[in-house]
């Protein structure tokens, strides 16, 4: 038995159990670039049986902050998620509703409003009561040192890999000088703004955000609404780094007047904070940079082995060259993208 014929008769043994009948079950290629995504049915009943990575190869418990992060939002009646009908936490599995969709593939302003409009609604909830259970988001960033760190370390791990064809002089040429540079400007504009590049944001500023959120992570229903999926870096964080990343995700790039109005929007949602603003300008290049390097990351064999196993294909030497060339474009065009 090969080992995607082992895969798929575990997911088979889980689905039976969590549904509590026969099921069948198919795999789907295009689901997320960690976790793997099953189509379950049983009769006329259509669900998604997600499986997580092992916590023996990514220590982040994806499955228990998923599953609190969409059971708090089913507390509070959000129904543009799916919702949760049961786990093996033991084999890392949870069946979920089935959401019919398709991939948006073109952004449209009214998307970029259901986002804000979304974002606001889980913005609401850090007043809950329920919210004090979540725990900081994954790669959360409360402060600019932490974003330092952060460049820091997935410099140095791309650093200690085996040479690759391009990948040194573009991290030694390219990277290394501009994040000289942009911490520098961040630093002196934090300063100028009598704010501490170096001091976590205070909790009244936090938010919970659904850390990796983006268009990429959607679902156009048939009625053209959105429904939102993959909570599993769900936690508190300062918004900046939210509103950050949906500005300059690669995996669903922006036109220019897309990113003015997600980020009008933003302000008008985190402006309570006067300094969010200040804190977006100073550290928009630097998160641009940090996106610039997660592109690098299928150059890490255990990340590429996290591809490999979500059902991502290709070889991996072609792999690398277009995500390297794709890395260079992403900083090449980072100017123009933080000064829109």
């Amino acid at each position: 038995m090969t080992a995607r014929d082992r895969s798929l008769a575990q997911a088979t043994e889980v689905a039976r159990g969590l549904v509590g009948g026969a099921v069948e079950v198919s795999r789907l290629m295009t689901g997320g670039r960690n976790s793997r995504v099953w189509r379950v049915h049983s009769g006329e009943r259509a669900f998604a049986l997600k499986q997580y990575p092992s916590l023996r190869n990514d220590p982040r418990d994806r499955l228990s902050t998923e599953i609190g992060a969409l059971r708090l939002m089913e507390r509070y009646r959000i129904n543009s998620v799916p919702r949760v009908l049961g786990i093996d936490g033991e084999r890392g599995y949870a069946l979920l509703t089935w959401i019919e969709g398709t991939a948006v593939s073109e952004v449209r302003d009214e998307d970029i409003d259901a986002a804000a409009e979304f974002l606001s609604t889980i913005h609401n909830l850090r007043l809950t009561p329920w919210a004090a259970e979540q725990r900081l988001a994954s790669e959360g960033c409360l402060c600019g040192l932490e974003i330092e760190r952060q460049i820091g370390v997935r410099v140095a791990r791309l650093r200690d890999l085996a040479p690759e064809p391009g990948l040194g002089d573009f991290l030694e040429h390219s990277i290394v000088p501009a994040f000289l540079r942009m911490s520098r400007q961040a630093r002196a504009q934090m300063a100028a703004a009598g704010l501490d590049f170096t001091a976590e944001l205070l909790q009244e500023w936090r938010s919970l955000v659904p850390s990796d959120f983006g268009f990429h992570n959607c679902l156009r229903r048939s009625d053209g609404t959105l429904a939102f999926v993959d909570f599993e870096y769900f936690g508190w964080d300062d918004p900046v780094k939210l509103t950050a990343d949906v500005l300059l995700h690669p995996g669903r790039p922006l036109l220019a007047p897309q990113r003015k109005r997600f980020r009008e929007a933003a302000t008008r949602l985190y402006g309570q904070d006067t300094a969010f603003s200040r804190r977006l300008s100073a550290y928009l290049p630097l998160f641009g940079l940090r996106w610039a390097l997660i592109l690098l990351n299928e150059f890490i064999p255990e990340r590429w082995q996290r591809r490999v196993y979500a059902g991502q294909a290709g070889d991996w030497a072609d792999v690398k060259t277009r995500q390297l060339e794709h890395a260079r474009q992403f900083l090449a065009s980072l100017p123009q993208k933080v000064e829109d």
